[in-house]
C-alpha cells in the first residue's frame, strides 16, 4: 500500500530540491491517473496517476483544489487529466478534465449507434445502476456449473468485468481479463474473505462454462474467488445493461463496450469505469479504498 504521506514527503523532498533561480515560478505538469476517492470538507481528491517524468514515479496521492465545484464531475473510477501546480511552498490541481472513453472492439462509434437503433425500434431497455446505487439482484452460472446468486455476496466487495472469449484484440477483452489476474495475485490474502472477482460474458451462446473454465486456465483463477459467469441470453443481457455493457454482433465478431465495476459490502455501486485506459495497479488502488470502507 502507498501511503499519502509517504507520497507527501516525497512531493516535499522534490520541492525542496528546487534551484532558488527555478522555485521563483511555479512549475506545471501535466498528470493523468484514476480517480480513488473525493473529500468535499478539504476540497482534495485523491488518485492513483502515472509516472510523471523527470518529477514523480506513479503514486496514489490527495491533490487540493482550489475550488470546491472542481471536485463535481470526479467519481470513483473516473480516468482524469489535469494540471499539478507546484511551488515552493504548496501545490494544487487545475484544469480537470474528465477523459471519457469513447472506442469499441470493431469501430468507435458502433456499439453507440446500434444501442440507440435498438431503442427505437422498441427493444427492451434495462438502466445502468448509478454510482451509490443499489445492484439489482440476479442469477448466473459459474465456469464449474454452480449457480451464483449476487445478493450471496453481500458483506465483501464485488468486482465485476466484461468479456468474450473470441475476443481477438489483446487490448480489449483480453487486458481487462488480465486486470482481474493482477488483482487475485494483489489481494491473495483477501480473496473470498473480502473480496470476489465476477468476469460476465456478453457471449453466452459460445462461452459456455466449459468455454470459460478453460480461458480461466489462462490466469489460474481459483473459481471459489474469481468467477467467470454465463447463463441464458436474456439474463446475460440483463446484466450486462445494469452495468451500462453494450455489445453487439457484427460480422462474426462483437462490437462492444467496456465496463469495470467496483460493488461495496452492501451491495451500492462504488464505481464503473468504462473503456481500457487504466493500469491494474490504479484498479488495485481503487479496490484497496473500496475494502478500506
Amino acid at each position: 500500500m502507498r501511503s499519502s504521506l509517504r507520497s507527501f514527503l516525497l512531493l516535499a523532498a522534490l520541492l525542496a530540491a528546487v534551484s532558488p533561480a527555478v522555485a521563483q515560478r511555479p512549475q506545471q505538469h501535466n498528470v493523468r491517473g484514476m480517480i480513488v476517492g473525493v473529500d468535499r470538507d478539504a476540497r482534495s481528491f485523491t488518485a492513483s496517476i502515472d509516472a510523471i517524468p523527470d518529477f514523480m514515479r506513479a503514486m496514489t496521492m490527495p491533490f487540493e483544489v482550489r475550488q470546491t465545484a472542481e471536485l463535481d464531475p470526479l467519481v470513483p473510477g473516473a480516468i482524469v487529466e489535469f494540471v499539478l501546480v507546484v511551488t515552493p511552498q504548496s501545490s494544487h490541481a487545475e484544469n480537470i478534465r474528465v477523459v471519457r472513453y469513447e472506442s469499441v472492439e470493431q469501430d468507435p462509434f458502433n456499439a453507440s449507434r446500434l444501442s440507440l437503433l435498438r431503442e427505437i425500434v422498441g427493444g427492451a431497455k434495462v438502466t445502468p445502476v448509478a454510482i451509490g446505487g443499489m445492484v439489482p439482484d440476479f442469477t448466473l452460472t459459474d465456469q464449474s456449473r454452480r449457480p451464483m446468486k449476487f445478493s450471496d455476496l453481500r458483506g465483501k466487495v464485488v468486482a465485476v468485468n466484461f468479456i468474450y472469449t473470441s475476443c481477438a484484440l489483446p487490448n480489449f477483452c483480453l487486458r481487462i481479463a488480465n486486470n482481474f489476474g493482477v488483482l487475485q495475485k494483489r489481494f491473495k490474502e483477501r480473496l473470498g474473505r473480502d473480496l470476489v472477482l465476477l468476469t460476465v460474458t456478453f457471449d453466452p451462446t459460445h462461452d459456455t462454462p466449459e468455454v470459460l473454465a478453460k480461458y480461466a486456465e489462462q490466469w489460474d483463477a481459483d473459481p471459489a474467488t474469481w468467477r467467470f459467469l454465463t447463463g441464458a441470453p436474456a439474463d446475460v443481457q440483463r446484466v450486462c445493461h445494469l452495468f451500462g455493457v453494450q455489445a453487439f454482433a457484427n460480422e462474426g465478431l462483437l462490437d462492444h463496450t467496456l465496463h469495470t465495476a467496483l460493488v461495496d459490502r452492501t451491495g451500492r455501486m462504488i464505481a464503473n469505469i468504462e473503456g481500457n485506459r487504466f493500469t491494474a495497479t490504479q484498479l488495485g488502488d481503487l479496490t484497496e479504498r473500496a475494502l478500506r470502507r
